[in-house]
């Protein structure tokens, strides 16, 4: 039985503007720490019904990358700026596929970003 990824972390040395960071970015409603210092962010809408799915792939170093879904990644990518983070990759189209880029957020995490 194939089964979803469901869960993601992201992990920093300044949650609180990790958690600023995210949400003015991708609008997603995180909770403040609880007990654990762990902060929940809530599943969004407009994904796949059948749940995301992955890739493995070669590289130089060991890595985790997320990609979200955006309307324009050239537009994300400049907000990512705004805010502190920065460009990695340039929106390019993948061979009969989608246009993907990537950022990273202030502390350095990459996040993928793909058209919807």
């Amino acid at each position: 039985m194939v089964r979803p990824v469901v869960f993601f972390q992201i992990w920093g040395k300044d949650p609180d503007g990790l958690r600023e960071f995210y949400r003015e970015m991708f609008g997603w409603k995180i909770d403040e720490p609880n007990a654990m210092g762990i902060s929940m962010i809530e599943h969004g809408t407009g994904g796949p019904p059948e749940g995301v799915g992955g890739s493995i792939m070669a590289g130089a170093e060991a890595r985790v990358l997320i990609y979200v879904q955006v309307l324009d990644p050239a537009e994300t990518l400049a907000k990512a700026e705004a805010l502190g983070g920065r460009r990695v990759m340039e929106p390019f189209d993948v061979p009969d596929g989608p246009t993907v880029a990537q950022m990273a957020d202030p502390e350095g995490n990459v996040i993928g970003l793909v058209k919807q």
